[in-house]
Formats: structure tokens, C-alpha cells, sequence
């Protein structure tokens, strides 16, 4: 694994410099380190401006009512667009809103058959009346939409403080490293899911694990809490990262006995765990059946970090026991390790054509791991249209420069 044990590197078609120190000279803005920003301001104007449309809508309704009934001839009627005005308030504005604007409908009625000298016709008596009961429903709707957005914000609450405790955002500096972690979820409006990550500092270096749990739903959470919880505690207790890949494969074992129907026969964890020593420039790995992370250089370059013996998932030592080997691959300083879930690799756009991070990493630096996380998800949400298929976690994990140069200075004094 890495370069020594059959690492593919992909040499970028230019050399740029990234982590830059101090004093080190400055890249080419032509060449810039990252690719050019997309500026996000048209479409937010774009949306703005739909936006400010659809709530003058109702107020638009009106004022169209009005001319078309002044014009037209008194069999014409303007009734349905009067009706419709408080009912497209109704979701859109609070509830005083919608009441103004219901009485605003009803005084432009009112007035319009005043001045037409109509309002003793038995037609716009009619129209009257069904313009009140139709304000009085909108008022109605609007009450039962807002008790609706307020059990959602709850729901969505709730669910954000499930996120924090399963899946804490983890320090942006753990030890001497640089860490950035991200969770984009498939289901719109959905903080949690199947994927996990977590990073721990211990006596024998920054440890960390992502993973992917088959299935869906609360047993798939429910599972993401038992990996996380034991290799918490494996994590600071195990002397070797691969005792803690069996640490972690005997709490799933557990967790499996509880568990009912086809996930108790079926049920796995894809894994990949990682320890990173406070001394030294390299990176050990287990890859249990997890999709292979990424080591992004310096330079630019990349290397995929293929495991050498593919194992099986966590969850399914009863198909066979084959010890752990943990693989070590050269993790210079400014580089950076990226673990990611088949939520990535997997993503297809509308061809069927999956996204290949790295085919689109190769080449390219970033200034910390927050912009490669970013960078990515920009990436993946435009190639798929927006529509994610799956759940997709991110961990990149950065070795400073300026970390190795104070410890070579420390070294030397």
C-alpha cells in the first residue's frame, strides 16, 4: 500500500506548490492552486428574485382582478382570481399576512362592485360570499401550515442533536494534524444516515475511522453508534490498529445478535481505519472491503492507497477469520489523507457515468482540508445534477509543513 506497496500515482500536468510557509515564494495566479471559484451570487439573485415574485403574487392576483373586472363587461367576472389570492398567501406569509391580505381581496371586491353599481345583483352577493369563505380558509390553511413547519423544525432539531452526539465535528487540529470532516446526506432534510467517521488522539498516534453501514433507517444508525462507541474506547485502549479492527468486529458481532430479519444474517460495516504516529512520515491502514482513501501530495500528486490483501467487511467474521494487516504508505508533511464513502466514488450523473475523485483531484492543491471537503462537494452535487443516490462522508486529514520544519528546529537545538 502507498508508494512502496503499489500506490498508483497520477502526476499532475503541471507542478503547483501547496501549504505553503512564510516566505515561500507565491504560485502563479495563473495557475492558481485551486480552480476558479464559481461565483455564487447570480444564483442567489436568480432566486431572490423568484422569490420576491412569488410573494407579490397575491397582491399581483388582486390588482389583475380589479382591471379585468373595470374593463370587461359585468357578465365577465373576476371572481376566480379573486379567490385565488388569499389562498396563495395562505403558505407563503404568516398569519396576520394572510388575514391583510384577505381583507385587502375582499375591500378590492367590494369596491369594484360599488363602483360598477352592481352590488344588489345576486351574482356578486354571490362572489362576495365566496370570497370570505374562502379568506376564512386561507387563514385556516395557513394555521395548520405553520403548526406543520413548527413539529418539522422541531423533527430537524432533534435529528441535528442525534448528528452532534453519534457523529461530533471533530477539532480542526487534533495533535499536529489538520482535520476537516463532512456528511452530505442522500435524503433531502436528513442530518444522519449510514455513514460514520471519527478521529481520536492517543498515546500511539491520531487514529481514526470511516465507515458505511449497510442498510438504511434507525438499525443503521443504531449501528453507526456501535462502531463509533467502541472504537472510542478501543481507540485509546488497543496497543495495535489491528487489535482495534477487532475490537470493533466483535461489538458488531453483539450488535448482530440483537438485531432481527435480514440484517441479522446480512448486516456489515465497510470500514477504513487509519493511525497516523506523532513521530515519522508515514500512515497505517486497515481497509476492511472500504473503498481505498487517497494521498493527496504536495505537489499535487496522488496516490491510491489500495490495500495489498483485501479483507472482508466488519460484521462478517462468521464467513471466515483472516488476521488484520495493518499497511503503511509514506504520509509526508503537507500532504493529506482522504477517506471518503462509496457515496463518492459511487455518485453517477445522467449517463450513468460515475464520479472518479481521482481523476479529479489529480493535479490540483488546496490551502487546508476544509477546501478539498468543499471542493468535492461542490463537485459531486454538479455532476449528479444534485440528486445524491447516497450517503457520502468525507475525512481529510493534513500534515503541515510547518509542523515538520519545528520539530526538525526542535531536533537540532
Amino acid at each position: 500500500m502507498g508508494q512502496p506497496g503499489g500506490a498508483q500515482r497520477a502526476e499532475p500536468p503541471y507542478d503547483r506548490s501547496g501549504g505553503r510557509l512564510p516566505g515561500d515564494p507565491v504560485p502563479d495566479p495563473g495557475l492558481g492552486s485551486e480552480p476558479p471559484q464559481v461565483p455564487a451570487e447570480p444564483d442567489a439573485h436568480r432566486i431572490s428574485r423568484a422569490w420576491t415574485l412569488v410573494r407579490a403574487l397575491p397582491v399581483l392576483l388582486v390588482v389583475v382582478a380589479v382591471v379585468y373586472d373595470v374593463l370587461t363587461p359585468p357578465e365577465f367576472t373576476a371572481a376566480p382570481l379573486f379567490t385565488a389570492a388569499p389562498l396563495v398567501a395562505a403558505p407563503l406569509f404568516s398569519l396576520r399576512g394572510t388575514f391583510l391580505t384577505g381583507a385587502l381581496t375582499l375591500a378590492a371586491l367590494l369596491v369594484v362592485r360599488l363602483r360598477l353599481g352592481l352590488h344588489m345583483r345576486i351574482g356578486s352577493i354571490t362572489e362576495v360570499v365566496t370570497v370570505a369563505t374562502v379568506v376564512g380558509l386561507a387563514v385556516l390553511i395557513n394555521i395548520l401550515v405553520r403548526r406543520s413547519d413548527e413539529r418539522l423544525a422541531s423533527a430537524r432539531q432533534i435529528a441535528e442533536a442525534a448528528q452532534r452526539a453519534v457523529l461530533p465535528e471533530p477539532e480542526a487540529r487534533i495533535g499536529a494534524l489538520e482535520v476537516a470532516a463532512r456528511y452530505e446526506a442522500a435524503q433531502e432534510g436528513a442530518s444522519i444516515g449510514g455513514d460514520l467517521y471519527a478521529v481520536q488522539d492517543t498515546p500511539r498516534g491520531v487514529r481514526l475511522v470511516v465507515g458505511d453501514v449497510r442498510g438504511k433507517g434507525m438499525g443503521a444508525v443504531a449501528a453507526v453508534a456501535v462502531v463509533i462507541g467502541a472504537f472510542r474506547e478501543a481507540a485509546e485502549q488497543e496497543a495495535t490498529l489491528e487489535a482495534v479492527a477487532q475490537r470493533l468486529e466483535r461489538a458488531l458481532a453483539r450488535e448482530g445478535t440483537r438485531r432481527e430479519g435480514l440484517d441479522a444474517f446480512e448486516g456489515f460495516t465497510t470500514a477504513v481505519l487509519a493511525e497516523i504516529p506523532h513521530d515519522g512520515d508515514a500512515v497505517r491502514i486497515v481497509n476492511r472491503g472500504h473503498p481505498p482513501p487517497l494521498l493527496l501530495h504536495a505537489d499535487g500528486t496522488l496516490a491510491t492507497l489500495d490495500a495489498t490483501d483485501p479483507a472482508l467487511p466488519l460484521g462478517m467474521g462468521e464467513l471466515g477469520t483472516w488476521p488484520d494487516r495493518a499497511e503503511t504508505a509514506d504520509f509526508p508533511p503537507g500532504s493529506t489523507l482522504l477517506v471518503h464513502t462509496d457515496g463518492l466514488s459511487e455518485a453517477r450523473d445522467g449517463r450513468g457515468n460515475f464520479y472518479e475523485p481521482a481523476e479529479r483531484l489529480a493535479g490540483r492543491t488546496f490551502r487546508d482540508p476544509d477546501a478539498l471537503l468543499a471542493a468535492l462537494a461542490t463537485g459531486v452535487r454538479r455532476h449528479t445534477g444534485g440528486a445524491l443516490s447516497d450517503d457520502m462522508a468525507l475525512l481529510a486529514v493534513r500534515r503541515p509543513r510547518q509542523t515538520a520544519k519545528l520539530l526538525d528546529r526542535c531536533h537540532e537545538g
